[in-house]
């Protein structure tokens, strides 16, 4: 099998438990034994508690489930970080720090961190935008004071920073807010495996060498606890750079720093793109409709803005009262018992005042039943009040410009385009279709999806780069730590100027930011 292509690059990071793999609905016989023997150990350490009745169970299967993929379905592992996640959980009132945060405090750390967009990629998966430049030392100096009087009731283990129990009450809105709403949505593939991944494209023009530098540790212990507390929650992460081709000069200094911060596999999901192959790459993985049109997209979204809602949901939410959007601030999803629908709850202090407002409803599938066939399934999606999903065989493409060689049907997460005959047909159902098949995580893909031109990851970029620094300085290439107080002016100018002296030692080395198809 022929592994020289971009897509090929693009795919590996997620070929063993990329969506759908290893998600509900999706898991083989092995998977699902371990799964069963997970939560019966969960259950038996009183940790967890199935769903009785009208009793909603304490976690759902989709949230034990990313446990398992983190440790490989380990079962002995994946119980010892989710009794770590449990134990931090409940010393740091993770709920209730979410539910009474006071709005101007939630506010001010989400147009800091990555935002979503309101919008899906091509699976119903949610993107985020996260531009790194805003978290400049002025900027991180204030928010820092800020954090050490956050608003809210609940307590906390006195380790974990104050900052970083800010950062995450975001983690907590994505996996209670955005992966719910994204999960409801049935006008995608799959539409009953729940959606519990996000897509991140990170901007880091614009940041100085001195400006990563001084990020370091903030980001190290950010990254380090998001790994541990809310793993496999990441899908992808596309890096942007939009000032040269490829990254930037001291992109190796940074990458030695950043890949300690994470496992391999998170390491393998972060992709760097150029200004060149930006669009083309992202139209691979999102409709240009909901691509930022910074990054090449249609979407008017700017970091800081409040989500751009997805007008698929304009299809299935129900508002409450004069309501036509969702309000800042912190919100959840309850199940209404005895109807298919989950009720959105906003929440948090505002002006020293407790709120608990239903802001709307939105229709969820009839819960599967083992006789329920395929017709049946797509029924209830239709139901749903949204698009009819989008079939598994689509349009075939039939002049593909950058072939890869087929691959082992054993591997369908990689990304395959395979000649057929042209009597050969390929039948799924009722649909028959000829020619050349592109087949992508098993399905078929449209001949509008364009393929990536140049791709490569950040493992690969910086393959046989010296990512070393002066000795004797414990900084690399001598670099000074800023004050905390130092003007955003002064920090840029002086990151530019180490940017060009570090880019004369590096650029024997660069390799001109583009990688053979």
């Amino acid at each position: 099998m022929s592994t020289a292509g971009p897509a090929h690059r693009v795919q590996s990071a997620v070929v063993e438990y990329g969506y759908p793999q290893g998600h509900l609905g999706h898991l083989t016989d092995a998977e699902e034994t371990a799964f069963q023997q997970f939560k019966t150990l969960c259950a038996e350490k009183g940790y967890y508690k199935a769903g009785e009745g009208d009793d909603i169970a304490t976690h759902e299967d989709a949230t034990l489930l990313r446990y398992l993929r983190a440790r490989r379905f380990h079962v002995q592992d994946a119980w010892k970080q989710f009794e770590d996640t449990e134990k931090w959980r409940k010393a740091n009132e993770l709920e209730k720090l979410y539910e009474t945060i006071d709005l101007d405090h939630y506010e001010e750390t989400r147009r800091l961190y990555p935002q979503w967009t309101g919008r899906r990629d091509r699976r119903g998966i949610p993107v985020y935008v996260f531009e790194v430049k805003h978290l400049n030392s002025k900027t991180m100096s204030a928010y820092e004071k800020s954090a050490t009087t956050t608003a809210t009731q609940a307590k906390t283990d006195g380790k974990t920073s104050p900052k970083l129990l800010r950062l995450f009450a975001l983690y907590e809105n994505l996996t209670r807010f955005v992966m719910p709403l994204c999960t409801a949505l049935s006008d995608r593939n799959h539409p009953r495996t729940p959606i519990t991944q996000s897509n991140n494209i990170v901007d880091i023009s614009g940041v100085g060498l001195k400006q990563f530098w001084n990020l370091r540790t903030h980001m190290q212990d950010a990254s380090t606890l998001a790994t541990a507390y809310y793993p496999e929650t990441l899908d992808r992460i596309f890096a942007h750079e939009n000032q040269i081709i490829g990254a930037p000069a001291f992109f190796p200094t940074v990458w030695s720093w950043i890949k300690k911060w994470f496992d391999p596999i998170t390491t393998s999901k972060i992709f760097i793109l150029s200004s060149s192959d930006m669009k083309r790459t992202l139209e691979s993985f999102i409709e240009p409709a909901n691509i930022p049109q910074k990054y090449g997209g249609q979407l008017e979204f700017a970091f800081g803005d409040m989500p751009v809602l997805d007008p698929a949901m304009e299809h299935v939410l129900e508002w409450k009262g004069d309501r036509k959007d969702f309000p800042r601030g912190p919100m959840y999803w309850v199940e209404k018992k005895g109807e298919d629908k989950i009720e959105a709850i906003a929440v948090g202090h505002v002006d020293e005042k407790q709120r608990h407002e239903t802001v709307c409803t939105i229709k969820t599938l009839p819960k599967e039943t083992e006789t329920e066939t395929e017709t049946e399934k797509e029924k209830s999606a239709l139901l749903n009040g949204a698009a009819k999903p989008k079939p598994d065989i689509l349009t075939l493409p039939t002049e593909p410009s950058s072939p890869l060689d087929s691959q082992d049907q054993t591997n369908p997460s990689v990304r395959i385009i395979a000649p057929t005959p042209e009597s050969a047909t390929v039948s799924q159902g009722e649909r028959t279709f000829k020619g050349e098949k592109v087949v992508e995580e098993g399905e078929v893909v449209p001949a509008s999806r364009p393929e990536p031109v140049s791709f490569v990851t950040a493992s690969e970029w910086v393959e046989n780069l010296s990512l070393q620094g002066k000795e004797g300085t414990g900084l690399p290439n001598g670099i000074v730590e800023m004050e905390e107080n130092e003007g955003e002016e002064e920090e840029e100018e002086e990151g530019n100027q180490e940017e060009k002296e570090l880019g004369s030692k590096e650029k024997s080395k660069e390799r001109n930011g583009q990688v053979a198809l």
